[in-house]
């Protein structure tokens, strides 16, 4: 073992060591962590298969699975007689759950979730956009019946969420659009529970919130696209500003 995979490697084995579902996830998974934080940066190699072997007291087998669990998330190259170089972030699967979730979790800035928003706004008023144009009597019913709901759950934090989430997936459902819905749902599944992306949820902040809701729901009620279409892009856009008041210019969001 080389003087900086011993280095890379010092800290005692985590706790999954001992009696992991998979060891080769449990080991990918630690790799992921690691290769984000930046104790192996772009460019640099992953430990020997000798060194991840005594480090973490698997088997060959399992550092080789775990490495190919990396490969196929694009964060590591393999190359026959050049070992295993990480990658450059650009390369990285970010819609892979762990990868996203790392990030996000470890990344200091807001860059990460500036940019979330920008992509589930861009979906998710395309998506308004076939819902003004195919939403039946039933779904317009239904979003004015949840964004009346909502108005009245300000002060239950956790039935106003779940009505809001319920609110954009019965308008992404109706759009068809069954990709971008995936592509939304697993972006919400990984920022659903972190702090700093759901902010505080104070009963004066969801007021403002569902003001937005029906705009939206109105606006898909007199079968207008484009104005449905512009009231997600600005409902999406005003609520993460006021979220993620205090960490400087969203420079990403300005269109």
């Amino acid at each position: 073992m080389t003087a900086a995979e011993s280095s890379a490697l010092s800290a005692p084995p985590p706790a999954w060591t001992q009696r992991p579902a998979s060891l080769a996830s449990a080991l990918a998974s630690e790799l992921v962590q690691r290769i984000v934080r930046g104790e192996h940066p772009p460019g640099s190699s992953l430990p020997s298969e000798p060194a991840l072997c005594e480090a973490f007291s698997v088997s060959r087998t399992v550092v080789r699975e775990a490495v190919k669990m990396l490969q196929e998330k694009g964060l590591v190259q393999v190359r026959q007689g050049s070992g295993t170089t990480v990658t450059s972030p650009t390369m990285w699967s970010m819609l892979d759950e762990l990868v996203l979730s790392a990030t996000i979790a470890l990344e200091e800035s807001l860059d990460i979730l500036d940019d979330l928003v920008v992509t589930r706004r861009l979906l998710e008023s395309d998506m308004a956009y076939m819902a003004a144009q195919l939403a039946d009597a039933e779904v317009v019913q239904r979003l004015g019946e949840l964004v009346d709901e909502m108005d009245r759950l300000v002060q239950d934090r956790d039935a106003y969420l779940r009505h809001d989430l319920a609110f954009h997936d019965l308008i992404m459902q109706t759009s068809g659009n069954r990709l971008a819905r995936a592509v939304v749902r697993a972006l919400e599944s990984q920022v659903v529970n972190s702090a700093r992306y759901m902010g505080r949820v104070e009963p004066a902040l969801c007021m403002a919130s569902n003001r937005g809701h029906r705009r939206i729901s109105e606006r898909i009620a007199a079968v207008d696209p484009a104005g449905a279409s512009a009231a997600m892009f600005d409902h999406i856009t005003e609520a993460w500003v006021v979220r993620r008041a205090g960490h400087g210019t969203p420079q990403r969001l300005q269109r």
